[in-house]
């Protein structure tokens, strides 16, 4: 970038003599910008013509001329900013702005949160690290599972805080009298971001596609096949009912993709830039449904704020502040929540831990002290003894007399909150006679764990998402967990118990036969709930419409900045 090397160079000059006027040779000057004194010579008059400097030479080799400043680098780097963020060059400002790490704070300031930028209204949101790839299926991260939902649409989706899915890119839909044949009506007007339009047989082209990952087809196996029964009618031919379909189709990991174009969807903001360092997404003028008030979101990926300790956007991933989080007096918390999402303890069904034994952890767990004197920061956490409201954990006496195994092993996953549980729980298990050995897997999932088959305890989190019961009956199905938990008798026998419940056509009769095998799984000592995170976003003043979805994000369709006054 030309603007970013002449301004290195302008604050080598200026560097020695911090702004004031210099008496110096033209090779001392070029020994400091490590060129050619020629090259040198064309830095200080391209400088000078610009206004920057002004340099009043002395005839004769080594003699001293007298360099004066008439502008600081700092104010340099914000007008080259401004004209950069004003001509929609996002990269070079982020370029520009991480020339001095120690005063990007004070730069990016006027340039986060929400603002109108040549009469386009922009919210901008630092992060504290680079996005994974978009990919069909199920993703890790909950940054990106909502980038997904505002990117790409599904058949159905979730609105708001409703647990019933709507249509999407499916106006509506019908299902036949035996649960077997689902019909799905599709909007005639619906666009890719690129353009193109859409019609039915890519969609089934892109839900072929989509079935063909493994743990998408573990999640709709009762699909038999898909057909274009009409060119605006989508058909679901399934080997045995599924009443849960429609929430499996507005579940993120089922959201559609161009079938030639993976990163090209249909949803309210098409990915603009979709780099290490910048995301941007901008408004599809062509979207099917609501239009939203934002036209442009952007992630200004921005490490160094946050490894240097000047602030942060995301104190925590499940606290997110837009704007300059460093002048806190400036921001409000305009939305909070505990989730519904929860860390967790599995206990491996095996002869080293017996259902007593695994029973005693729990009590240990949830009726000491142990989850209340965690040395987390405040306002993080909540402990909780219920793995949904109402499905509280069950109540065991005469366990005191129980001992525990000399010697257990504990793997867990991301978040970082589980280092802290992890070692307190080895701390109290230490008490009772027992040595606990600690694995750590550096990942947001059990993929590629191979901790997985000779850990007694299993500890991760559970992001809930849309629909909770459904998402806790997807989780059965779908997570590499379960299948080490627990024996292959014992997961035959689940995978059937679900079987028959997504059976019924009544939902109600659905999510109390989740809720009883859920209480099966805590009261045999399988599954034990740890904490639930407190969700918090905060704002500047003029950043509306903000509100907390169930992964701790806001919907961006949502959100509005008032026009600037005249």
């Amino acid at each position: 970038m030309r603007q970013l090397n002449r301004l290195n160079q302008y604050q080598r000059l200026w560097q020695p003599s911090l702004g004031a006027a210099q008496h110096v040779t033209v090779a001392e000057l070029a020994s400091r910008c490590f060129c050619s004194e020629r090259h040198v010579r064309t830095l200080l008059r391209q400088a000078q013509d610009a206004g920057w400097l002004s340099w009043q030479s002395q005839s004769g080799r080594g003699k001293r001329g007298e360099l004066t400043f008439h502008v600081s680098p700092e104010t340099l780097r914000n007008r080259m900013m401004e004209e950069a963020l004003k001509s929609g060059h996002q990269h070079n400002a982020l370029e520009l702005a991480q020339l001095a790490p120690a005063d990007l704070r004070a730069l990016l300031h006027p340039y986060l949160g929400g603002l109108w930028q040549n009469d386009t209204p922009t919210l901008r949101i630092p992060y504290y690290r680079s996005l994974d790839p978009l990919k069909p299926g199920f993703l890790p991260g909950r940054a990106e599972q909502h980038l997904v939902g505002q990117v790409f649409s599904g058949l159905t989706r979730f609105q708001g805080a409703s647990h019933q899915p709507t249509g999407d890119l499916a106006h509506h839909w019908s299902v036949s009298g035996d649960g077997l044949r689902w019909d799905f009506y599709i909007r005639s007007t619906l666009h890719w971001h690129n353009g193109d339009k859409i019609d039915t047989a890519h969609l089934q082209t892109s839900l072929t596609a989509l079935f063909a990952l493994p743990a998408l087809r573990r999640l709709f196996h009762s699909v038999l096949r898909i057909e274009v029964t009409h060119p605006q009618c989508l058909t679901f031919i399934l080997h045995q009912p599924d009443y849960w379909l429609a929430h499996r189709l507005a579940n993120y990991a089922s959201r559609l993709a161009h079938p030639e174009h993976p990163l090209v969807g249909s949803g309210p903001f098409r990915l603009a830039i979709y780099e290490p360092d910048l995301v941007r997404l901008e408004c599809h003028e062509q979207y099917h449904l609501s239009h939203p008030l934002l036209k442009a979101v952007e992630y200004w990926i921005t490490p160094q704020l946050f490894e240097q300790g000047l602030g942060t956007s995301c104190r925590h991933p499940v606290q997110i502040a837009i704007g300059e989080p460093a002048q806190l007096a400036n921001l409000r918390m305009v939305s909070h929540s505990i989730s519904l999402g929860f860390c967790y303890l599995g206990f491996r069904q095996s002869v080293q831990l017996s259902d007593m034994q695994a029973r005693k952890l729990v009590n240990i767990i949830h009726h000491t002290s142990l989850m209340h004197t965690l040395p987390l920061d405040e306002n993080l956490i909540t402990p909780t003894q219920a793995l949904l409201p109402g499905w509280t954990l069950p109540q065991w006496s005469e366990l005191k007399n129980v001992a525990l195994p000399e010697k257990l092993t504990l793997a867990y996953h991301l978040p970082v909150e589980l280092h802290t549980m992890a070692e307190q729980l080895k701390d109290w298990l230490a008490r009772e006679g027992c040595q606990l050995k600690i694995i750590f897997h550096d990942a947001k999932t059990w993929d590629d764990c191979d901790a997985l088959t000779q850990a007694d305890m299993l500890m991760g989190d559970r992001l809930i998402g849309e629909a909770p019961e459904y998402a806790l009956e997807q989780w059965l199905r779908c997570d590499t967990l379960w299948p080490h938990v627990l024996t292959a008798a014992q997961y035959a026998h689940l995978q059937a118990t679900l079987d028959a419940v997504q059976m019924q056509p009544d939902e109600p009769s659905r999510r109390a036969g989740l809720k009883a095998i859920y209480a099966r799984l805590m009261e045999n000592a399988v599954l034990t709930p740890l904490f639930n995170y407190q969700y918090r976003i905060s704002a500047p003043p003029g950043v509306n419409g903000i509100r907390l979805n169930t992964r701790g994000w806001f919907d961006f369709t949502e959100a509005w900045i008032p026009a600037p006054k005249a």
